[in-house]
């Protein structure tokens, strides 16, 4: 499961198959002179498609409906939680950190900021972090190790904080927590994670007996997006999110 996942980053790259697609057309110029006009025709069509990507309207319609799923809970209910548990995918480009000793934060940095936010607003709750090192080539830094530097970097009593560094994926996350706790896992825990990657991870966690409450963050929707809204680099990285959560939802569903 875990090599998949990493293989699912690039299937979900729209630019992956769109070099699909032009080489498969530069193999047909070298045909006769009917493929030749077919090459140049999808040679043409991977252009246009290229330019569609850029509209940021599209990943975010296929972002929202995983967004809207859960709502974030209210003030007044957080405390009636008797933990957070957060998920891994706030720190990336871990080399830079053995090089330069800063904790290098990812786009889906809130993971962290947020979950510190409610240990300081909140300071009976404990926090346990999930995260290992997701790469096929270890650099030897875990994400968890990086979560307890930043959080003693934030001024935050890191005794609050447990660490869990063995987990890959998502699936790995719920079933190391799951370990962790024991039986705690059956009070109620609230479970901080990417908005668009929360359907996935409340279906792990519940798929082994933890009874959490979504506590999204990290959100890259609105409730609408304009057709103005033009980014071929940005919307490029929509797309794969998008992609792969979907991709990601629809494979966990059939192997749980």
């Amino acid at each position: 499961m875990f090599v998949f996942s990493k293989l699912m980053s690039a299937i979900t790259q729209p630019l992956f198959w769109l070099a699909v697609w032009w080489c498969a057309a530069l193999c047909l110029l070298s045909l006769s002179v009917s493929w030749r006009r077919a090459a140049l025709r999808m040679l043409w069509a991977g252009l246009a498609v290229l330019g569609l990507l850029g509209f940021e309207a599209l990943p975010h319609a296929l972002l929202r409906p995983l967004e809207n799923r859960y709502p974030v809970p209210s003030p007044q209910t957080v405390g009636r939680h008797v933990g957070v548990i957060v998920l891994g995918g706030a720190t990336h480009n871990h080399a830079s950190f053995l090089a330069h000793g800063q904790v290098p934060l990812s786009d889906a940095a809130e993971r962290l900021t947020v979950s510190a936010e409610l240990m300081r607003q909140h300071p009976n709750l404990p926090l346990i972090f999930t995260g290992g090192e997701g790469r096929l080539l270890a650099t030897g830094v875990t994400e968890a190790e990086l979560a307890r530097i930043f959080y003693s970097q934030q001024g935050l009593d890191t005794a609050r904080v447990q660490l869990e560094a063995a987990s890959r994926t998502t699936r790995e996350n719920a079933r190391q927590v799951a370990k962790l706790l024991g039986p705690r896992c059956q009070e109620p825990w609230l479970l901080v994670t990417s908005a668009w990657h929360m359907p996935r991870s409340m279906a792990e966690f519940e798929a082994v007996g933890c009874r959490v409450t979504a506590y999204p963050v990290d959100f890259r929707t609105g409730d609408a997006t304009p057709w103005t809204e033009y980014s071929l680099a940005r919307s490029l990285l929509l797309w794969q999110t998008a992609l792969h959560e979907w991709l990601g939802l629809g494979v966990y569903g059939v192997t749980r």
